[in-house]
């Protein structure tokens, strides 16, 4: 395994001299931010990429730039339509890509909500938790079939998952009062906790599974914020950071952010990143201190049985809904 890349590197350093010519994969998201490079990168490596977004007709536009990655580099971007705020929305586009039959080698979930103000999705859950974690737990495993031996799931989470641990009684904070970054927190852990169960189910088959930390960047996803509220974010951070004397955090340009998705897909060896929280293009520490704005990996994010529980009951929601 490669292991000379880190914070600083870009999805196409990280794929340079690595031929995809005849793989395929899907990517969450790609109509904007880091899915978008991420689909790019890929594409001018030679791969096929599905590219799930919610509106066809604006993705064509804001995907231009992928397609012509994509016709020098002799790959392809291939979009399909659904919401992940739907469940059957999400059941119909998996039954699409299943009755397609064609495998995949690598599931990139990407696609995510932040800081939203309150709101439920169409099936009546917390819309940053049914859409980051349910809509992506039931797209994935319903076309976990066509994901090939030996193929790889990356699902991204955040920083944010530092913030708070998942909460199986009140995932919608119908008993408590409604913190959108206590939200987002929450369904940043549930992502990864998916990746380490996902992981010890299909092991087997070679199959492994990580959860990515991409790295701050400036994308579409804190729209919900305003520029005043954004700037008093990267405050609060830079006096968190300092007080536990960690260095100022940089944010990264949108190629670097999609390195650790395309290193974590294609790159690194399964058997290193499997089940783990991955950053930088690395596997990251366990750093169980409270900061929300430390480097590293909460343990709560890690557990096995609390991603066995996490499951449990995302199959009893989705399976209600």
């Amino acid at each position: 395994m490669t292991t000379n890349f880190g914070a600083k590197s870009t999805a196409d350093e990280v794929l340079a001299g690595v031929e995809l010519k005849g793989k395929r994969f899907l990517v969450t998201g790609t109509s904007s931010g880091i899915g978008r490079e991420t689909a790019r990168a890929l594409v001018a490596r030679g791969a096929s990429v599905v590219g799930v977004v919610r509106n066809i007709a604006k993705a064509k536009a804001a995907t231009a730039t992928v397609h012509d990655a994509g016709s020098k580099g002799g790959g392809r971007l291939d979009l399909i339509e659904f919401d992940l705020a739907s469940l059957s929305s999400v059941r119909a586009g998996a039954d699409k890509l299943i009755s397609e039959g064609r495998p995949f080698d690598a599931l990139i979930a990407n696609a995510g909500i932040m800081a939203a103000p309150y709101g439920r999705t169409v099936d009546g859950f917390e819309v940053q938790f049914g859409t980051n974690h349910l809509g992506h737990f039931a797209l994935i495993n319903r076309i976990a079939p066509l994901l090939v031996e030996n193929g790889r799931l990356v699902v991204l989470s955040s920083q944010a998952h530092r913030v708070a641990d998942i909460d199986l009684d009140d995932p919608n904070f119908e008993r408590q009062a409604y913190d959108p970054f206590v939200a987002y927190g929450r369904s940043k852990t549930a992502n990864s906790l998916f990746a380490v169960e996902f992981d010890r189910r299909h092991r087997h088959r070679g199959i492994r599974a990580a959860s990515v930390m991409p790295g701050n960047s400036l994308t579409d996803l804190p729209r919900h914020l305003s520029q005043e509220e954004l700037q008093g974010l990267f405050e609060t951070v830079g006096k968190a950071r300092a007080q536990a004397g960690l260095p100022p955090a940089e944010l990264k340009q949108i190629p670097q952010a999609a390195a650790t998705t395309v290193w974590a897909a294609a790159v690194a060896d399964g058997d290193t990143v499997g089940g783990k929280y991955l950053e930088d293009c690395a596997v990251a520490r366990v750093d169980d201190t409270p900061n929300p704005f430390a480097d590293g990996v909460r343990a709560y994010a890690l557990d096995a049985e609390k991603a066995k529980q996490l499951w449990a009951r995302s199959e009893d929601w989705i399976s209600a809904a």
